[in-house]
């Protein structure tokens, strides 16, 4: 599965996504995109599910047309994700085009 991640996604997460082909918006040169730019960027590029911390994205943009997945880290301190690291990756592997999912991460 080809996974992005937004700015704000904590990049520790990646080694518990090993099996799976993870880049970040960084990496690729995209971290001045506007969030509408981004999501055509990231669906032209065949990526699969987009992981990101911005809960505004729903309110902004048309979600549920994208050939992606979107999974939304309700958190972005990674000591309280990696507590559930499990939920984090389920909802990731189980993403589908078009879905839009919230990772709650307790506080």
């Amino acid at each position: 599965m080809r996974i992005i991640f937004d700015q704000g996604t904590p990049h520790p997460l990646r080694r518990s996504l090993s099996d799976h082909d993870v880049s970040t918006v960084y990496e690729l040169g995209w971290s001045t995109l506007s969030n509408g730019e981004l999501l055509s960027v990231v669906e032209e590029s065949g990526f699969e599910v987009l992981v990101t911390t911005d809960t505004n994205l729903k309110h902004q943009q048309r979600l549920t047309d994208r050939r992606f997945g979107i999974v939304v880290l309700l958190s972005t301190s990674w000591p309280r994700i990696k507590r559930v690291i499990p939920s984090v990756v389920a909802a990731i592997t189980g993403a589908t085009p078009g879905s839009y999912a919230e990772v709650k991460i307790p506080v």
